[in-house]
């Protein structure tokens, strides 16, 4: 039977200060960033939040194969490629 896995713990020489030395351990955490919880560190994740008018919406629309391709073709950002010919399309309509 193989003997159960448990994690390691540090080794000194991966640690850049002797932690048996407090004046040591001290000075290199001096600097640290302190958080009051997890909440803080929530709020800086993800893009920020678009008002109702800035949001998009998803839809289903058949386009012909050989139009897709072209677009697709162009590389990340077809989508708003694509979206910005359709607004092109509908500002010159006005």
């Amino acid at each position: 039977m193989n003997a159960k896995r448990t994690s390691a713990r540090t080794r000194h020489t991966d640690v850049p200060y002797d932690p048996d030395d407090r004046e040591a351990t001290l000075a290199f955490w001096k600097n640290a960033i302190t958080h009051t919880g997890l909440e803080e560190l929530r709020a800086k994740r993800g893009r920020p939040a678009k008002t109702p008018e800035e949001r998009k919406e998803q839809i289903a629309l058949r386009v012909d194969k050989d139009v897709l391709d072209w677009f697709r073709e162009s590389g990340p950002g077809w989508q708003t490629r694509m979206n910005a010919a359709l607004r092109a399309y509908r500002d010159a309509k006005d």
